[in-house]
């Protein structure tokens, strides 16, 4: 029982003391796969987020030696695209994308260069600003409706972290954020269906204060 206990004792102490806090910013792109929406009447329309520029902040924390978790918010000026058989409707927007992540590494926090995965969940809203367009011919498949939505929103990605000084380090990430089809703000027509899960591909670059 008394070496279950030291050992316990060591274990925590070796993780508290290889605990580190991170701050840092990035900026990337934001590039979508598309929905599809099929309309009764056999016309079928692309639903999708204009690709359009990001930025971000994360707050992190090292757990262990190859294990930390951040929370990260991501900012895309993307706005929602509808188009079908040359016509092409759009509504001003952005999102909002929140999340919690795990990040596996390859290597120690001594060692300067740390390849790592990353997978995490939290929330992502599609902001619409407004306004829809006044003309809708494609009122039969879908319509856009300036309606803010927010999903449960999940994320798989990897990347690189480079450390310049004691302090200071570079990070490269590239993160899919995945959410379902936004069908409150890209409104399906009766009778209409809407398929297909909105992935944002989102490639950044950041520098980061580590603590």
């Amino acid at each position: 029982m008394r070496l279950r206990l030291v050992v316990l004792v060591v274990v925590l102490a070796s993780a508290g003391a290889a605990q580190e806090w991170e701050f840092g910013g990035s900026v990337g792109y934001g590039a979508y796969r598309s929905g599809t929406v099929f309309g009764s009447n056999g016309q079928t329309a692309t639903a999708e987020i204009l690709n359009r520029f990001t930025a971000g902040a994360v707050i992190g924390e090292q757990v262990s030696g190859l294990i930390s978790g951040e929370l990260r918010w991501t900012y895309q000026d993307g706005h929602a695209v509808l188009t079908a058989a040359g016509v092409r409707e759009e509504m001003d927007g952005h999102s909002h994308t929140v999340t919690y992540d795990v990040l596996f590494h390859f290597r120690r926090p001594e060692r300067r260069l740390r390849p790592f995965f990353a997978a995490g969940a939290g929330v992502k809203g599609y902001i619409a600003n407004g306004p829809p367009p006044q003309q809708n011919p494609l009122a039969a498949v879908a319509t856009l409706v300036e309606r803010d939505e927010w999903k449960p929103a999940f994320d798989l990605g990897a990347g690189l972290k480079y450390r310049l000084t004691d302090h200071v380090q570079l990070r490269f990430d590239f993160r899919n954020y995945l959410t379902t089809f936004p069908k409150q703000q890209i409104v399906p027509a009766a009778y209409s269906t809407a398929r297909g899960i909105f992935q944002q591909f989102t490639p950044v670059v950041g520098v980061s204060y580590v603590f």
